[in-house]
């Protein structure tokens, strides 16, 4: 992904193949409405949202993709999202460089 013509992030995104099959979810081109619409259209709507975000330098790989240098961090996001029955739907890897992104979080509580 990019913004302003500079690389943000990168995105692998999975999906159960009994939901995918047969559909734009398992392609590799973009989703007119996004994979969340496409998914809701399918029935399948996200209840609830787990992420795990760790730091780390990234491969050469990365750094090439991204345009970094070898000693500047990337955050890693990991992303599942379940439907109501608490069943995963959508599991996201995204890797971003550090210095380029600002997570924000709101949680509520009780």
């Amino acid at each position: 992904m990019y913004l302003d013509e500079e690389p943000c992030e990168l995105t692998d995104s999975y999906y159960p193949a009994h939901i995918a099959a047969g559909t734009g979810l398992a392609g590799t081109a973009k989703i007119r409405g996004g994979a969340v619409g496409l998914l809701a259209e399918l029935g399948h709507v996200g209840q609830r949202v787990r992420e795990d975000v760790t730091a780390r330098l990234p491969d050469a790989r990365e750094r090439e993709l991204l345009r970094t240098g070898a000693e500047e961090p990337v955050l890693c996001l990991e992303r599942v999202v379940l439907d109501e029955d608490k069943r995963p739907i959508q599991a996201d890897l995204i890797t971003m460089p550090a210095q380029r992104q600002r997570l924000r979080y709101e949680l509520r509580m009780g």
